[in-house]
């Protein structure tokens, strides 16, 4: 069955696919016709790496037993003919669960135990300790060896109260949120912090992660949830019951961990579950229809979101209808809708802002590339100019043209002191940047941090801190930004003075906006004030809680300093690579137009055989002009491909 989803998804993935072979194409052809350049070369791989990790991230975020996991089996499971993640009565899914497809790994489920918790690293550390997580392989021609392994994420353990407290699911000052008690003092509580699904899915093989998150008290316990993951998702599916509406512990969790004080709602979609319980047989089809847009209606009230945003179905219902390929039974569970707003509405939109990426970053290398077209073009021309000069002209005024020639080329080395002295400045400045976003002084920030949340007593003083914290952060990155500033002059200045004396063509490329990284750090901190209210005080209170939140936000901040890195790194590389280019050109012209005044001095017809060659030279060139336009073209105007029909039968 085609829907939105899987449609908009293989269109994409087509183009992706098609995007990375025209790329490699153009690539070889720039390699074979010695326009490869160190920036050239970086911004293609940046370009293929970008294309090729892009991913499309789908959070369903729940209280229990709101039908999430059903939710998930219907939108993206029904190809198996059965549930595949575990949807029965009651808790299910106990840990965080992300699945996803990576190409070099076999098909398995890996699953990090709870004790984890215990020890100081953050979870995307231990992402990288693979040796630590328990590991389960999946046969995805099985479903239900598929759906048995998948029950493992709602397995638990009992652990007593002490323990409990220890792993962040027991507070004394909040005991109508803490799990219940049995005969023998013990209390339960998830056995795994989290797991990976790595499975062969048509949909995750072509970028789809799917974020599969507990209810309230997990989520309240593990930080980096709502401080790193759910922020990086495209979509946001919360779920609440239609039967219940908006009940307590739902706006908590939409209040604490989905929305921010300056709103941040438009990627964040509700949907009403459960419609079916609605089914009255009393009532009349108009009477039932009324009645869900009235719980629409005050939901949307609730959430301070618009109404349309708010979208009422039944999972089981759609579910079962996709199985049975029951047309009627779909239409009336409403999933189509649900469907329709993330395939035609988010989905499409994250493809166009990576498609205008894709169109920036290619125009950009068609310029640099151009430009040194157009250096070798003015070059012959300035060659021809001279040969034309020497017609008629005796030995003693070729030998004077030689020695001109040869005094040029040692003038030009020796204004290669120059550019070493700004060279050196400016990898004293790029040095600083590096300093300032670096680990080191990361480290020091949330080490500052940490001794103020681990002090003894109520953390009353720790949003000062927190302030504190962050306005350091965003003062660094204004340091970065003046540092930048710096360099885009000094070498603007010095590619005006090539220019001037040199004939060159180079351009100042505009130093990186660091404001997109400026608004991920603001983004971090109101995540992080979620957790810093009257609400939070006595967690606060607990040392292993203060840790684990500042090794989220130090994991987070972490990955928006190496990502405004690589951007300032790029644009460094890429200014030095056009002058290095126009450098490596200019020393080839010296070398052809002495290998020119040699061969007319010794053969009396090189003088016209040397300037025939450099206009076949020329006219290889407009060819190779127009070449490049034409490769470049197919990548800024690649188009749609057609809709591809993907069966999600078992792969």
């Amino acid at each position: 069955m085609v829907t939105p989803i899987n449609q908009q998804l293989g269109e994409y993935s087509a183009w992706r696919r098609e995007f990375v072979l025209r790329l490699k194409l153009l690539s070889a052809w720039m390699k074979e016709h010695a326009l490869m350049d160190a920036g050239v070369e970086a911004r293609l791989l940046r370009l293929e790496d970008q294309m090729r990790s892009d991913k499309v991230m789908v959070a369903f975020v729940a209280e229990f037993s709101r039908g999430k996991s059903e939710l998930i089996n219907a939108l993206f499971f029904s190809g198996y003919g059965r549930r595949i993640m575990p949807a029965s009565a009651g808790r299910t899914t106990m840990c965080p669960t992300e699945m996803g497809y990576d190409a070099d790994v076999p098909p398995c489920l890996r699953l990090l135990p709870i004790e984890t918790r215990l020890q100081p690293q953050a979870l995307m550390e231990w992402r990288m300790v693979p040796e630590q997580w328990s590991r389960v392989d999946l046969d995805v021609n099985n479903p239900q060896q598929l759906a048995s392994a998948l029950e493992m994420v709602s397995q638990t353990r009992k652990v007593t109260q002490d323990e409990a407290r220890a792993l962040g699911f027991w507070h004394s000052q909040a005991p109508e949120d803490n799990p219940l008690v049995d005969a023998q003092g013990l209390v339960e509580v998830p056995r795994w912090r989290h797991a990976l699904i790595n499975i062969a899915h048509p949909l995750l093989k072509q970028g789809l992660v799917i974020l599969d998150t507990p209810g309230l008290n997990a989520i309240g316990a593990e930080p980096e949830l709502t401080v790193s993951l759910i922020p990086q998702a495209q979509a946001v599916i919360f779920i609440l019951g239609a039967d219940t509406g908006v009940t307590k512990s739902d706006l908590a969790i939409w209040r604490e961990h989905l929305i921010s004080e300056s709103g941040g709602t438009e990627a964040r979609l509700v949907v009403l579950n459960k419609i079916d319980t609605l089914w009255d047989e009393l009532s009349t089809p108009e009477q039932i229809g009324a009645q869900i847009d009235r719980q629409i209606s005050s939901t949307a009230e609730i959430l301070g979101i618009a109404a349309d945003q708010v979208i009422a179905v039944s999972a089981q219902k759609g579910l079962v209808a996709k199985v049975t390929q029951d047309d009627a039974l779909l239409r009336r569970s409403c999933l189509g809708q649900l469907e329709d707003a993330l395939g035609d509405g988010m989905l499409l939109e994250r493809q166009r802002i990576l498609r205008l990426a894709m169109k920036r970053g290619i125009s950009e290398l068609r310029t640099e590339t151009g430009r040194v077209i157009n250096i070798r073009k003015r070059d012959l021309t300035e060659q021809v100019m001279e040969l034309q000069g020497l017609r008629g002209k005796n030995a003693s005024v070729i030998r004077h043209m030689r020695g001109r020639i040869a005094q040029e080329q040692v003038d030009f080395d020796l204004g290669g002191a120059k550019l070493h002295a700004v060279r050196s400045v400016h990898l004293k400045l790029l040095k600083e940047v590096f300093g300032i976003l670096g680990s080191k002084v990361l480290k020091a920030e949330m080490q500052q941090l940490t001794e103020a949340l681990t002090q003894k007593g109520l953390k009353l003083g720790v949003k000062k801190a927190y302030g504190e914290t962050f306005a350091r952060l965003r003062a660094n990155f204004a340091k970065v930004q003046s540092l930048t500033a710096e360099m885009h002059m000094m070498l603007s200045t010095m590619f005006k003075q090539l220019n001037t004396e040199y004939g060159f063509s180079l351009q100042s490329i505009t130093e990186p906006d660091l404001n997109f990284y400026l608004t991920d750090i603001e983004l971090a901190q109101r995540n992080h004030l979620q957790y810093l209210g009257i609400s939070n005080v006595f967690k606060l209170a607990q040392p292993e809680f203060a840790d684990r939140l500042v090794r989220a936000l130090s994991s987070r901040v972490r990955t928006i300093h190496d990502a405004a890195l690589g951007e300032v790194e790029f644009w460094s590389k890429s200014a030095a690579a056009q002058l290095d280019a126009q450098l490596r050109e200019r020393r080839r012209t010296f070398s052809r137009r002495m290998e020119a005044i040699d061969r007319i001095q010794q053969a009396a017809g090189g003088l016209d055989e040397r300037i025939a060659e450099i206009t076949r030279q020329e006219a290889a060139l407009e060819q190779l002009e127009a070449k490049l336009t034409e490769l470049t073209s197919h990548l800024i105007e690649v188009p749609k491909p057609a809709p591809m029909v993907l069966d999600l039968e078992l792969v």
